[in-house]
């Protein structure tokens, strides 16, 4: 049985079976979820990543560590009217300073995100294993990217996960100022024309915060997750 905390081989487990995308793992009963950190174990399928997303969770580990599953307390969401557009960004956005794309280079979109050195941080959680399980998710048509680019070159990005009426960030880069914001902000704007209840920003940062991101306990995530009954559909092609 997996989602035990207790010493495992680093990365998934090749030895758990994989779930294809319309199997269900089930994570166990919130009331019993001691922490962010809900188990550990199992592998990056996209049924094992698809049923974590249902139940309010993701993975999130090291190089050199097995497939460790969270659920942070408190939660960063953005709603429809409370995203934040800075004046600045505004006009970036108005005068077309990147050409925004949806979906043309998710490869592009990860891989640099996993190249991106981020303050804080000796590497990268974004590992081939990650890599691999989000491709396969890309391919299904459940995980997206958003693109800036400028002069014919990818200059910043965002990647995440859509079921029904919730979007799910993962990560996002920028070689370029405001690369990422531009991307960002186009695909919320897009997803939230289209009738998106929330983005799901996970753990809360003075810039997502920025972004018109607020704080809810994981209680109240919950709660939100299954009152819109996020659902395996997108809201994206």
């Amino acid at each position: 049985m997996i989602l035990q905390k207790v010493f495992m081989r680093a990365g998934p487990d090749p030895d758990f079976p994989y779930l294809y995308e319309h199997d269900s793992f089930f994570y166990g009963d919130p009331e019993d979820w001691d922490g962010d950190i809900i188990g550990i174990g199992g592998n990056l399928s996209p049924g094992m990543l698809l049923s974590a997303y249902e139940q309010g969770i993701f993975p999130w580990y090291n190089p050199g560590d097995p497939v460790i599953w969270h659920s942070p307390d408190p939660r960063c969401v953005i709603f429809p009217g409370k995203l934040h557009i800075s004046s600045s960004m505004q006009k970036i956005l108005k005068n077309r300073t990147f050409e925004i794309k949806f979906n043309t280079d998710f490869t592009g979109v990860i891989e640099a995100c996993a190249q991106t050195k981020r303050s804080g941080q000796n590497g990268t959680w974004i590992s081939n294993d990650i890599i691999a399980g989000y491709t396969e998710l890309y391919r299904l048509g459940w995980a997206h990217s958003a693109e800036a680019w400028q002069d014919g070159l990818l200059v910043g990005g965002c990647y995440g996960v859509s079921l029904g009426r919730a979007f799910f960030g993962e990560s996002m880069f920028s070689r370029k100022s405001n690369a990422s914001k531009a991307a960002f902000l186009s695909l919320a704007k897009l997803l939230f024309d289209n009738g998106l209840v929330f983005i799901d920003c996970q753990v809360p940062t003075e810039h997502l915060l920025s972004l018109g991101g607020e704080e809810l306990s994981r209680k109240n995530f919950l709660a939100l997750l299954k009152k819109h009954r996020v659902s395996r559909h997108s809201l994206l092609p």
